[in-house]
């Protein structure tokens, strides 16, 4: 097969559809949905899947806004992924409207050179990549299984091909003290908000003996209610993430311990609970990015395979490190044109409905439909060989 005319079919269909696919894009980025509750988002996909000859199962692994939708009945099946949660407060922050479009955009384009490749496509609709881990149990009931590999796009602040986000356990911690006067009757207190000053404190002075690919980082959710009022509850939120899963083992308990230090320290009692399975380290496949970088050239991006990328791509993470422990997997990042904005700043979300957004929806979709079938076409090569 002529993989340079397929490649051109595919980039004509997406092409052809263009307008369609980035009034999804506006769509999605003008009625954000945080994690498990990406009611529309998932029901716009679905629909349009649909629309375009998928047969797609709603609600797969059991989760109200996830999906799977597949074409053909090749036996090579090209896995394709769509996130589209969006940050609390923050709205499309990190783009995943463009991830969104752009895989909907190859999955149409693949559809229409199945019979030909011998394949079968699978589109998968993830929710609540932003903290709750929507692809781990999609992973466990088996929505991953038997593909050839799995792929998506990312924006970001610039191209580059290789993700290295790392692993990360994501919690909860309250404090439960003694509510009193804090002028009248301190005595009788015991401050919950002041547990959690101790515990920041100690994980301060812990960072100078973590790794330097470690990072702790959260917030307070609730810590009182009035100046004069000892606070008798506190909460935060927190993350911890290192390099890989075995790493990430060792920084958590040592930041645990710092949580517990403040228990200790006030009197109170306290809980820790870790909101959603761990995600993986990314796992890179050498093969896909090599492919999927030389596409990225002929459309004037310049992913230098022997880049690392900007170095805050490699702090991010993400639960398809866990379909990437299995799978072999993709997940390049295309730049929008967004600096000195970078992800998760007020300033990324405008971005990510501007006209870099847009090409980074149609560059998206014609390089994750490419380059699957360059991957398709050289495994077929090799097995014949």
């Amino acid at each position: 097969m002529d993989a340079g005319g397929l490649a051109q079919r595919a980039a004509e269909s997406i092409d052809a559809e263009l307008e369609a696919l980035l009034g999804i894009s506006r769509r999605l980025h003008a009625n954000p949905e945080t994690a498990w509750q990406e009611h529309a988002a998932a029901a716009l996909l679905a629909d349009e899947l649909e629309h375009r000859g998928f047969a797609v199962r709603r609600g797969a692994a059991g989760l109200p806004t996830a999906f799977v939708a597949e074409f053909g009945e090749g036996p090579i099946t090209v896995g394709l992924v769509a996130e589209y949660d969006a940050l609390p407060g923050l709205g499309h922050a990190c783009g995943h409207n463009v991830i969104a479009a752009a895989a909907l955009g190859a999955a149409g384009a693949l559809a229409g050179l199945a019979d030909e490749l011998g394949i079968r496509i699978r589109a998968i609709g993830s929710p609540a990549e932003e903290g709750g881990g929507g692809k781990i149990p999609l992973l466990e009931a088996g929505c991953f299984d038997d593909l050839a590999f799995a792929m998506m796009i990312h924006p970001g602040p610039a191209d580059a091909v290789y993700a290295r986000p790392r692993a990360v356990a994501h919690f909860e911690v309250v404090y439960r003290g003694v509510g009193s006067h804090a002028g009248a009757y301190p005595h009788l207190g015991r401050n919950a908000a002041d547990a959690f000053t101790i515990a920041q404190v100690a994980i301060g002075l812990l960072r100078q003996q973590l790794p330097d690919s470690a990072r702790v980082h959260g917030i307070l959710t609730e810590a009182g209610t009035a100046p004069n009022a000892i606070p008798d509850l506190a909460r935060g939120s927190w993350y911890v993430r290192a390099d890989t899963l075995a790493e990430l083992d060792d920084a958590f308990e040592r930041v645990r311990a710092c949580f517990a230090a403040g228990a200790q320290a006030t009197g109170c009692t306290w809980e820790l609970v870790e909101t959603s399975p761990r995600y993986a380290e990314f796992r890179n496949d050498d093969g896909l990015a090599r492919l999927f970088a030389a596409r990225a050239a002929a459309l004037g991006r310049d992913m230098d395979v022997d880049e690392t990328g900007p170095r805050g791509m490699a702090t991010a993470s993400t639960d398809m490190g866990n379909v990437s422990q299995r799978v072999r997997a993709l997940h390049p990042y295309l730049g929008i044109d967004s600096l000195p904005a970078v992800n998760h700043q007020p300033a990324f979300a405008t971005a990510a409905a501007a006209p870099a957004a847009d090409r980074a929806v149609r560059d998206g979709a014609v390089l994750l439909a490419q380059t699957a079938i360059d991957a398709v076409l050289a495994d077929t090569t090799s097995q014949e060989d």
